[in-house]
């Protein structure tokens, strides 16, 4: 009975002891990715690539064919395909599954979200020794496919892989946003769309564009319906309000800058127009193209990646054809407070290797993620949607230079709106940015979105917003999102902050039991002693 205790004991006492390590957002330290001299080719190895599409099957059917193509040049690598239809579920099960050391072996997420794989176990490969291997690394002499070198990846897509000092993915596909216009209803309206778009510009229009008859119907679209602003990713809307008004969001150590003066007269601008009926957002009205292609909204700014359900002829589309309307459909950067100094966010899926215990086998996942990378891969998937490739080496390709010169051919894969919005970032790369990411950063950045979305509903429920509401507004996602939890000393590093009251509590639940298990234990060796 006792010997059966005292393993107990001890397995309570180890899981005491991991949970310490892990929920307090420590780091758990593991010995370095070891490279092999020589890959095996001549064992069977099998990987789990976890992966999203949006409901698109050419992107699914592009995905079966990289891993064909791959599996015949590499018939010894089995890859396994799970697709996804929402990067939140990734993550959702790859946070479960690291628990369970079930994780996939690559993936393509988000760097937000490696952050936040990285916290607890250090389950993510660096990568910095594989890019530039000899043999194995980016481009390298034993890789059997032509696979882009480390100089070939745009840097500026490269450098949002970066994350605590080591690169940790490399970028698979990249976007922007972009405002898509209704030419003919601005124009109708009186106003001419100025060469470079600005927030003034847009508020004007939308404000305008909210004037009904006697009736209520709308007159410059003769409807029931019309949202004149609508927004799909409010995160990004704060994020890139606060940059373009160089103000703060966060350092790059995981400081909290956001609950600032900027942010609350950013919030009460916004209300001002929701209270006018000229703005709203995709988690409360719906996808912006649905009203765009309906006639029933002006400006409808979404990530050039959803190009192909803009406009009137888009191929994709959540409405029925008789719900389209025929209009003129102009694609601009986002509005800018700043026209000559424009700030707008990089974003798109990158992939990641996890980490396993046989080197081999994540030496066959390195060699698939490089794979991903290639031309063939690279252009096919940019041609999907409003990605662009983000190697040069696809990019300056002969076969993606002819895509990019054929917009307006026909509405499938040529689709003017698509490749415009394509083309919109590699005219801006220089002008993109990316937030600061660290554990943390994917809280932070949902709170950001979630002060436009509960002011926005707000005012829609005829609530008053006020230095109370915000007040309240900036103590709850502070709250809800666990940002008291993120601190920084005065070096600049984080440090452990306060654990959530739930963590606590179970700590203390633990603690006690493993006290009482002692004391049983104490008790029956006692006993026997005794006897």
């Amino acid at each position: 009975m006792m010997r059966r205790w005292k393993k107990i004991l001890t397995i309570s006492l180890v899981g005491l002891a991991t949970f310490f390590c892990t929920a307090c957002h420590g780091s758990v330290e593991k010995s370095a990715y070891v490279i092999p001299e020589e890959f095996d080719t001549q064992r069977e190895y099998e990987i789990t690539f976890w992966a999203k599409n949006d409901t698109n099957k050419t992107q699914t059917d592009i995905y079966q064919k990289a891993i064909e193509d791959f599996q015949k040049i590499y018939p010894n690598i089995k890859i396994n395909l799970r697709l996804y239809t929402d990067y939140g579920r990734i993550y959702n099960d790859v946070i479960t599954n690291i628990a369970t050391n079930t994780t996939p072996n690559v993936c393509i997420t988000y760097p937000d979200h490696i952050a936040t794989y990285l916290s607890g176990q250090n389950c993510v490969v660096d990568l910095d020794e594989l890019m530039v291997h000899k043999k194995y690394g980016l481009g390298g002499s034993e890789v059997a496919f032509d696979a882009p070198t480390k100089e070939e990846i745009i840097p500026q897509f490269l450098n949002e892989c970066f994350l605590e000092g080591h690169y940790y993915a490399l970028p698979y596909m990249r976007s922007t946003e972009a405002c898509y216009i209704n030419k003919t209803l601005v124009e109708k309206l009186g106003y001419t769309i100025p060469e470079e778009l600005t927030w003034d510009f847009v508020w004007e229009v939308a404000d305008a564009a909210t004037a009904k008859d006697g009736e209520g119907t709308y007159l410059v679209n003769g409807q029931k319906v019309m949202i004149p602003f609508i927004y799909k990713s409010t995160d990004n809307m704060m994020i890139q309000l606060l940059r373009q008004k160089d103000a703060g969001y966060s350092t790059d150590s995981g400081e909290i800058l956001i609950f600032n003066d900027t942010t609350e007269e950013l919030l009460y601008e916004i209300a001002g127009h929701v209270e006018k009926g000229a703005f709203s957002t995709f988690k409360i009205s719906s996808y912006p193209a649905n009203f765009l292609n309906a006639g029933q909204c002006i400006f409808a700014i979404d990530s050039t990646a959803g190009a192909t359900w803009m406009g009137s002829h888009a191929p994709l589309s959540d409405i029925s054809e008789d719900k389209f309307v025929e209009f003129e459909t102009v694609v601009k950067p986002i509005p800018q407070y700043d026209p000559e100094h424009p700030q707008m966010i990089s974003q798109g899926p990158s992939v990641c290797v996890f980490n396993k215990e046989d080197s081999h086998e994540v030496l066959a996942s390195w060699l698939f993620t490089q794979y991903l990378l290639t031309n063939e891969v690279q252009i096919a998937y940019a041609g999907t949607e409003g990605y662009v490739p983000v190697t040069s080496k696809a990019q300056e390709s002969a076969e993606y230079q002819d895509y990019m010169s054929r917009g307006g051919e026909d509405n499938n894969k040529y689709y003017d709106i698509k490749i415009q919005a394509s083309q919109l970032l590699l005219d801006h790369v220089d002008n993109t940015f990316v937030t600061p990411v660290f554990n943390g950063s994917a809280s932070l950045r949902d709170a950001a979105g979630q002060m436009i979305e509960e002011t926005t509903k707000a005012i829609r429920r005829k609530k008053v917003v006020d230095d109370a509401f915000i007040e309240k507004l900036y103590s709850d996602m502070v709250s809800a999102k666990h940002l008291d939890q993120i601190t920084v000393d005065g070096n600049g590093k984080r440090i452990l902050g306060k654990l959530p009251k739930e963590s606590v509590i179970l700590l203390w639940s633990l603690g006690i039991v493993w006290v009482l298990m002692g004391l049983y234990v104490l008790k029956e060796f006692l006993k026997k002693k005794k006897y």
